[in-house]
């Protein structure tokens, strides 16, 4: 597993004002940027329990996700408004996300809908995070 606790992960900005900053990347692409270059990310909030299924639901298969927890992150915030924008029509919380090979899997019921019906194993070799 590994743990995203350093912001400049997903550094939003790099501390310019002004026109330069108008140039920055938005924090949407950025977050785009880091879930199409890792294989599993899940957006998390610790002492979350349904969070904590997922991640072990993942380990358990042995699957190495990323793991960003929100409530650790500097920018936790824009991304937890980011994840409630995406999952604004299905009314479900906005963690745990998942994306699997960069794409928005869903939260807890998506991973378990999957996992009960034999498509998650597929989704998680397609995207590399499987070698079985």
């Amino acid at each position: 597993m590994q743990v995203v606790k350093d912001p400049s992960a997903i550094r939003v900005g790099n501390g310019e004002s002004g026109a330069a900053a108008a140039q920055m990347e938005t924090i949407y692409e950025k977050i785009s940027r880091f879930i199409s270059d890792n294989a599993v990310v899940v957006f998390t909030i610790s002492g979350c329990c349904m969070c904590h299924v997922v991640k072990q639901l993942l380990f358990g298969l042995g699957v190495g996700p990323t793991v960003v927890e929100l409530d650790h992150d500097a920018f936790g915030h824009y991304i937890h408004d980011f994840l409630f924008q995406l999952m604004a029509d299905s009314k479900q919380q906005p963690v745990p996300a998942v994306f699997v090979g960069g794409k928005f899997l869903g939260g807890i019921e998506a991973v378990m809908a999957c996992h009960i019906n034999g498509t998650l194993v597929p989704l998680l070799k397609d995207a590399g995070a499987l070698w079985l």
